[in-house]
């Protein structure tokens, strides 16, 4: 799996069923797992696109989904100033 920016949901592993999460990948680690299934270095991301917690996560590569998330700088937040 190559580093960017995906959506986490049932398909990539049931654990996210109720909540989704979206996550900036770093890496996929070498470890020994199940066919069709890799654990994920990564950072979980809030709606602005900043990290707020560092996960190791066991996901399904082929049920994780490519997103793009625009990153709003922390001073246009404080300014009221939202994505246009």
């Amino acid at each position: 799996m190559a580093p960017g920016v995906y959506l986490l949901d049932r398909a990539a592993s049931p654990q996210f069923g109720r909540t989704p999460i979206v996550v900036r990948v770093v890496r996929e680690l070498d470890r020994p797992t199940y066919h069709g299934w890799t654990w994920i270095d990564c950072y979980q991301l809030d709606q602005h696109g900043d990290a707020v917690d560092k996960r190791q996560l066991f996901v399904m590569p082929e049920g994780v989904k490519p997103v793009d998330v625009p990153h709003v700088p922390y001073a246009a937040r404080r300014r009221g100033n939202g994505v246009r």
